[in-house]
């Protein structure tokens, strides 16, 4: 090697280094082996024995069926006028993030006056389902509501290019909004 060209110097004592690094690299990750405290990996799956996999289908039926039922209760709660009850029941149902339980949220709490929480759950649903009509309609009467009928006729629009204008009932009851001639 030639003492007088740098470059060959410099490169030479890289190549020296990183082969020692790459030497020492088993003995390093050992030692972090043994010194992180990783959790233990999860235990091996058991396969299902023919008896197990219906008692499991079984079970999740069931808890589907419970889940409509508290659905149906629950909204059965709002559309009676019982809305903090029908709030309740829905988030007793632990599926805040489901379209049909995040709009009917924000409709009972629209009808108790609460319009931050409305428009928060109004935004919920239409993230979980852009095109989820009934939230469209409602958030549209939350707007109308709130003196805003430019943004409510916006809705309608959506509304409209979801659904249509003559078979929609979400159509129709937003329009009626807006034209003072309905409530919802």
């Amino acid at each position: 090697m030639n003492v007088r060209d740098p470059h060959r110097l410099v490169a030479a004592g890289t190549a020296a280094l990183v082969a020692l690094a790459f030497s020492l690299a088993p003995a390093w990750a050992a030692e972090d082996a043994r010194t992180t405290n990783f959790p233990p990996p999860p235990p091996p799956q058991t396969k299902q024995t023919p008896k197990e996999k219906p008692q499991q289908v079984k079970r999740q039926k069931q808890k589907q069926s419970e889940l409509r039922e508290g659905y149906r209760h629950a909204h059965a709660l709002i559309m009676d006028g019982q809305y903090e009850a029908g709030i309740a029941a829905m988030h007793a149902l632990g599926h805040d993030d489901n379209p049909e339980i995040a709009n009917y949220l924000g409709y009972a709490s629209r009808k108790l006056g609460r319009y931050d929480e409305a428009k928060f759950w109004y935004e919920k649903a239409l993230a979980a389902d852009p095109n989820h009509v009934r939230t469209w309609s409602y958030y549209g009467m939350w707007h109308a509501e709130q003196g805003n009928l430019l943004m409510a006729q916006d809705y309608l629009e959506k509304v409209r290019s979801i659904c249509g204008n003559t078979d929609c009932e979400e159509y129709k009851k937003l329009k009626g909004v807006i034209e003072g001639t309905q409530t919802y």
